[in-house]
């Protein structure tokens, strides 16, 4: 049986992983339902974009190098953007975003790796329109 996929509305969404296979197949996929995508390998360039253009949904791994990991990232997002929406991704099975992001837990969900591509356009679609 045959999954229908979730449209997107042509949002934009930051895609932030630092496995480049993995970040061009979601930005495919992305692209593929609708949205308007940017990549970032990491969080310094996904705050440079964040700061000058207007992102609606930030996708980001949780785990990155560098000093700033996804939780971190999405902080300062919001500080740049209240009403901006999260959508972390993990491969580890112990991650969790209860109760990291208070008040603004609303606009936030964790999608484990690894997803199905109907299991990303949904779960973005519910962020957005949450």
């Amino acid at each position: 049986m045959a999954v229908a996929l979730v449209r997107g509305g042509g949002e934009t969404i930051l895609v932030v992983e630092d496995n480049i296979e993995l970040r061009r197949v979601v930005v495919r996929q992305l692209k593929g339902f609708g949205y308007q995508a940017i990549e970032a390998e990491g969080a310094a360039v996904a705050l440079e974009v964040l700061r000058s253009r207007k992102v609606d949904l930030l996708f980001t791994d949780i785990v990155m190098p560098g000093q700033i990991d996804g939780f971190e990232l999405a902080r300062q997002a919001f500080a740049l953007s209240p009403t901006i929406k999260v959508v972390f991704t993990s491969g580890f099975p112990e991650a969790k975003v209860n109760g990291q992001f208070g008040p603004l837990a609303k606009a936030v969900r964790l999608l484990s790796k690894p997803y199905r591509k109907e299991e990303l356009g949904r779960t973005l679609r519910e962020v957005l329109d949450g």
